[in-house]
């Protein structure tokens, strides 16, 4: 289980967002964020796939690594 952020051109409406059940939507200016935790690369895969075939633009796929220096810090 990993934890990604994808981010495509433009501004998804409800239906488009409908086709990623698994992933949280933020609009960053003029693109969408989708982020969630994806099980294995058949899954990442399967999400590109659906980027395509609504004909969206892919412009970025990162793995969200959680800083070690952040989680061991105590208040």
């Amino acid at each position: 289980m990993k934890l990604y952020s994808i981010r495509v051109k433009g501004h998804l409406g409800a239906m488009s967002l409908a086709a990623f059940p698994e992933m949280v939507s933020q609009q960053r200016g003029a693109d969408c964020v989708l982020t969630g935790v994806l099980p294995d690369h058949s899954a990442l895969f399967g999400i590109v796939t659906q980027i395509e075939a609504l004909g969206l633009e892919l412009v970025e796929i990162r793995l969200l690594v959680p800083n070690p220096d952040q989680s061991e810090r105590k208040g």
